[in-house]
């Protein structure tokens, strides 16, 4: 197996959502706030000339006695199949990172605000890249029946 790795977060999210919550996060309007000691504004230069960015964060309110490591219905609904740690999107993983393609609205400084970012008020923030349509899918997008449930209010 690989070594440990050590990640130094580049800076947290700053929210009126203190709570942990599965839906509604189309309504929230975040910050991201870099860390002023590692980085200078200049690191956000031409970031703004795009409408998406990436969000890579380390969900830190997770407890390590509620990870799943195997198979189980998402949010616990059996309604939903079980199914492994990794088809799912579910905070309980074993590395706790989210990952959300979230809209920009605003850079001012080391600051970036932002619509749909599925972070709580002070998660970590891991990276930060912009949305390249030509990274997106380059066929047709597939997925069970089930997720279309789940994501019904998710935004």
């Amino acid at each position: 197996m690989p070594q440990d790795i050590i990640i130094k977060p580049i800076g947290i999210v700053v929210s009126t959502r203190k709570i942990v919550a599965d839906d509604n996060w189309a309504q929230e309007n975040s910050e991201i706030q870099l860390d002023p000691e590692q980085f200078q504004s200049e690191s956000l230069q031409g970031i703004s000339s795009f409408s998406h960015i990436y969000v890579l964060f380390y969900m830190h309110l997770v407890k390590a006695n509620a990870i799943h490591y195997t198979a189980r219905h998402p949010r616990g609904d059996t309604n939903w199949p079980k199914v492994g740690i990794f088809a799912q999107r579910a905070k309980d993983r074993p590395n706790q990172l989210g990952l959300t393609v979230c809209e920009l609205i605003k850079v001012d400084g080391l600051s970036i605000k932002v619509r749909g970012l599925d972070a709580i008020n002070q998660t970590p923030v891991i990276d930060i890249k912009p949305y390249f349509k030509q990274f997106g899918p380059k066929g047709e997008v597939i997925q069970p029946d089930w997720v279309d449930s789940l994501m019904k209010s998710y935004y």
